[in-house]
C-alpha cells in the first residue's frame, strides 16, 4: 500500500490520494523536549518528520489542509531510545529459556522442562536470566543441579548479566571435560572449582567460552525470527531509538537487509563490537552516518571488565563480602590503551563497559593517553561504581556517562554488600554526575533488564522497586527530576549517537517519532508512574503499534 493511502487509512476515512501526506496532531498534551516550547496541544507531521509544534489554533492555522487526529487529552512524548541495549539478544530471549526472576534452582529446572515439554535426547537447552542473589543462600550453582534432571541433554544457562554462564556436565564434556579441568584461568575470566579443583560448571566472563564455542549457532530462520520479535517488543514499549551495545558485520548486514525490505522500525545506532573483526576493518574511517535514516555505524563497543552480580567488575579494593577478590579485567591496561588508540585512529566513537571503580579509572587514564577530547563524544557504558574523586576527570573529557536507571533498583539489595557502605557512594550515581555537568544517555542493557523505559523513568525518579521500596528511595539524593530523567531517555540519547539534529526532541524538522501513553508520567503520583502504558507508537510518523488513537 503506498504510503499516503496507508495514512489515509489509519488517520480518517474516506480521504482521498489527493489529500497531503500528513496529519494533524490536537487535544494532547505533548511534552516536546524542546527548550523553545516544552509543552504543546497540536503538532503538525508532514512526510514523516514534524513540520510545526504548539498551539491548536496555530497549527491549524498553519496547516488548514491538513486532517486531524484528535487524542482526547492524551500525553505524548519523544519516541524513546534505549542507549544501551543488546538487540539480537533481546529477540533471541525469546526463543530461549527465559530465568529471570527465578527465585531458586528448583524453579530454574520446572521453567526448562515447562518450556521443552518434548525434549529429544542429546538436544542443547539454551537459557539465561538466573540469578543466584535471588535464591536462598545465593551461592553459585553446580553441574550437578543440572545433571540431575537433564544428563543427556547439554545445557547452556547464561546468569541475568551475561557475564557467567552455567552449564551441565554434558555440555562440558562436549567441549573436552578433561582440558577444561587442565586449562588455566583466562585473561578476564575465571573457572569456579570446588575444593578439588574440579569445575562446578558455572565460568565467569571470558571463561564461558571454554564450552560457548561448542554450543550450536542459530540458524538463519531463528536469527531472522529473533529480529522480528526484538522489532515488535520494541514498537510495543515504545522505543523509535536503539543503541546496540556490540554488534558483528552478519548482525550489521541483517539490519541493512531489513531497511531495504522495509522491515526494520527502529533507529539504530549500532557500536561495533571490539577491534579484531571485520566490521571493525570495514568501518574504519568509513563509517555508514545515516543508511535509510534507520542505521547508524561510527562507534566502537570496547570491553574493560566484568559485572558486580558475579563479583567480576574490577574495583581497586577487595570486594567486601569476598576477601581477596578484586574482580577481573578483560585485558591488561596497555592492552586496552593500545585498543583505545587504534579505535580513534579510525575515526570511531569509543564507548567501553565499565562497571567497577578500577574499570572506570583505567577507562579516564585509556582515554586521556589516547588523547580523546569532547568533541569526539567518548562514552562510558554503564558507569556504575566510580571513585568520586574521579568525577572531574570525566567532565574534563566530555564523557558521555551511558547508564541504566533499572540497575540500581535490581542491585540494590546485592550492591551496597559487594561494595561496602562507603564505595557505594560512588554507585548508580546519577545527582552526582549530572551536577558535575555530565551529559547522561539512559537505557535498560536489555535482556539484562526489561526493554520497558517507563521502569527506567519510574527507577530514576524514585530509586525504587516496584514494590515501593525501599521507602523514601535508595540514596535518595542520586534521584533525577522527571525532566531529567526524560531528557535522558530523549535527548540524551540523540546526543550520544550524534543525532540530535534529528532526534530527541519533537521540534520542527526532526523525525515524528513519537509515543502516546495511557497517562502523564510528568504529572502523576509516583506508584501510577509504573502503572503507565504506551497506548500507540508512532515512527517517522507511521503508526507501528497500538490502535490508532481516538478510535
Amino acid at each position: 500500500m503506498h504510503r499516503v493511502l496507508l495514512l489515509c487509512t489509519l488517520f480518517l476515512a474516506g480521504c482521498s490520494a489527493q489529500q497531503p501526506d500528513g496529519y494533524l496532531v490536537v487535544d494532547a498534551v505533548i511534552y516536546t523536549m524542546d527548550d523553545s516550547i516544552p509543552v504543546a496541544e497540536a503538532m503538525a507531521v508532514v512526510d514523516g518528520k514534524v513540520a510545526m509544534i504548539g498551539h491548536a489554533d496555530d497549527v491549524r492555522a498553519a496547516h488548514p489542509a491538513l486532517p486531524e487526529r484528535s487524542l482526547g487529552g492524551k500525553t505524548v512524548v519523544p519516541g524513546f531510545t534505549d542507549s544501551h541495549g543488546h538487540f539480537m539478544s533481546l529477540g533471541f530471549r525469546k526463543i530461549m529459556v527465559d530465568l529471570r526472576g527465578s527465585t531458586s534452582i528448583e524453579e530454574v529446572i520446572q521453567r526448562i522442562q515447562a518450556f521443552f515439554p518434548d525434549l529429544e535426547e542429546g538436544e542443547w537447552i539454551r537459557g539465561r536470566g538466573w540469578n543466584q542473589v535471588l535464591w536462598p543462600g545465593q551461592e553459585f550453582p553446580t553441574r550437578q543441579d543440572l545433571d540431575a534432571y537433564f544428563p543427556n541433554n547439554p545445557v547452556a544457562l547464561e546468569r541475568i548479566d551475561g557475564h557467567a554462564s552455567w552449564y551441565n556436565t554434558a555440555a562440558m564434556n562436549i567441549a573436552g571435560f578433561e582440558s577444561i579441568q587442565n586449562a588455566e584461568d583466562p585473561v578476564g575470566g575465571a573457572i569456579i572449582r570446588d575444593a578439588n579443583g574440579v569445575p562446578t560448571g558455572v565460568f565467569i566472563d571470558a571463561a564461558a567460552g571454554l564450552v560457548e564455542r561448542h554450543v550450536p549457532a542459530w540458524t538463519q530462520e531463528e536469527t531472522e525470527d529473533a529480529l522480528t520479535l526484538a522489532l515488535q517488543e520494541a514498537a510495543e514499549m515504545g522505543l523509535t531509538g536503539i543503541h546496540d551495545a556490540g554488534v558483528d558485520q552478519a548482525t550489521i548486514d541483517l539490519y541493512k537487509r531489513f531497511i531495504d525490505e522495509d522491515r526494520f522500525t527502529v533507529r539504530m545506532y549500532a557500536m561495533i563490537g571490539g577491534t579484531r573483526g571485520s566490521a571493525f576493518r570495514t568501518y574504519c574511517n568509513n563509517p555508514i552516518i545515516d543508511y535509510g535514516d534507520r542505521l547508524s555505524v561510527r562507534s566502537v563497543k570496547l570491553y574493560l571488565d566484568g559485572a558486580l552480580g558475579s563479583r567480576g567488575a574490577a574495583l581497586l579494593e577487595d570486594y567486601s563480602d569476598e576477601a581477596g577478590n578484586r574482580g577481573l579485567l578483560f585485558a591488561e591496561p596497555e592492552e586496552f590503551a593500545a585498543q583505545v588508540r587504534e579505535s580513534v585512529a579510525c575515526g570511531y566513537q569509543v564507548n567501553t563497559h565499565a562497571i567497577g571503580d578500577r574499570g572506570n579509572r583505567v577507562l579516564l587514564e585509556s582515554y586521556e593517553l589516547a588523547g580523546i577530547t569532547p568533541e569526539s563524544r567518548p562514552r562510558d557504558e554503564h558507569t556504575q561504581i566510580i571513585a568520586l574523586e574521579d568525577v572531574p576527570r570525566f567532565q574534563q573529557l566530555g564523557i558521555i556517562a551511558s547508564m541504566q536507571p533499572t540497575h540500581a533498583t535490581s542491585d540494590l539489595n546485592m550492591a551496597e554488600d559487594r561494595l561496602g557502605p562507603h564505595r557505594i557512594k560512588g554507585g548508580y550515581a546519577w545527582r552526582t554526575l549530572t551536577d558535575a555537568g555530565i551529559p547522561l544517555a539512559f537505557g535498560s542493557d536489555f535482556p539484562v533488564e526489561k526493554s520497558n523505559p517507563i521502569d527506567g523513568f519510574f527507577a530514576g525518579v524514585t530509586r525504587q522497586t516496584k514494590d515501593l521500596l525501599p521507602e523514601g528511595g535508595w540514596y535518595p539524593e542520586e534521584r533525577l527530576t522527571r525532566e531529567e530523567t526524560l531528557a535522558a531517555f530523549t535527548k540524551g540519547g540523540a546526543y550520544a549517537a550524534f543525532q540530535e539534529d534529528q532526534l530527541g526532541s519533537l521540534s520542527p524538522g526532526k523525525f515524528a517519532d513519537f509515543v502516546v501513553l495511557s497517562a502523564d508520567i510528568m504529572t502523576v503520583p509516583p506508584p501510577q508512574i509504573i502503572e503507565s502504558k504506551v497506548e500507540a507508537t508512532f515512527f517517522g510518523g507511521q503508526l507501528v503499534f497500538g490502535p490508532v488513537p481516538g478510535e
